[in-house]
């Protein structure tokens, strides 16, 4: 075989995985270049070993302080679809959340997955799935945006950092934007909020938190922006 061809794949299998050892090497010169890019992109049935496989035979760590990260990394080596999990940890580099003001690492877990099953969609279907996302909404503080006490953190954010970028949104879009996610918040997060607070963070750190949508808590008038797409959600 070529030592070009070979060197191709492994850089392809670096740069759409993370890496592959020789016998998928000898495996990936065998296909066409074009099979090849449309198996990693293919990540439709990915197989990984079963949570409940491991736990059979390992403590549960993975909401744990400090184990998630290895958690996510056994995935990322034990998958036969590494292109999910790739854009998995992209999409991670670009909404970063963490643990250190979340407190609630089952819930950073579920938004790596809404990144494997979003991922490579639509953009702004991502961007709507991490306006519900439990870990984003505590981020950014939107379970703080009520109707009567704006917070704009998530609004400010969301445009200039997630979509439009530095100079083409102006205050006015910024202010509009967060009412358009006031109510956007999280399940019982005042009381678990308040347990962690008074008595630590465990057990309720393992409580995973749950988006919810109250419509009381939405501004009355209709918002000119994203009132659309807010209006299509079914008031999720």
């Amino acid at each position: 075989m070529p030592t070009s061809d070979r060197e191709l794949v492994a850089h392809l299998s670096r740069r759409a995985g993370f890496g592959a050892n020789p016998d998928e090497l000898d495996t990936y010169v065998d296909m066409s270049y074009e099979d090849l890019v449309e198996d990693f992109l293919d990540t439709e049935g990915a197989n990984h070993i079963p949570d409940d496989l491991i736990f059979r035979r390992h403590v549960d760590l993975h909401t744990m302080q400090g184990h998630n990260a290895a958690y996510w990394a056994y995935r990322m080596i034990s998958t036969d679809k590494p292109f999910e999990e790739k854009m998995a940890l992209f999409w991670h580099g670009v909404f970063a959340t963490a643990e250190n003001k979340l407190n609630n690492l089952g819930s950073l877990n579920n938004q790596i997955d809404m990144f494997r099953r979003h991922g490579l969609g639509r953009y702004d279907d991502l961007l709507i799935e991490l306006s519900k996302d439990p870990a984003m909404v505590i981020w950014l503080d939107n379970h703080t945006n009520h109707k009567e006490s704006i917070n704009e953190n998530y609004g400010r954010e969301i445009l200039e950092l997630f979509s439009m970028g530095v100079g083409n949104y102006t205050e006015d879009d910024i202010k509009e934007c967060a009412r358009a996610f006031t109510g956007w918040t999280v399940k019982n997060g005042e009381y678990l909020s308040m347990m962690a607070v008074k008595d630590s963070i465990w057990p309720y750190g393992r409580i995973q938190w749950h988006h919810e949508y109250r419509d009381y808590d939405q501004i009355a008038k209709k918002s000119s922006f994203l009132v659309s797409k807010v209006d299509s959600m079914d008031r999720m």
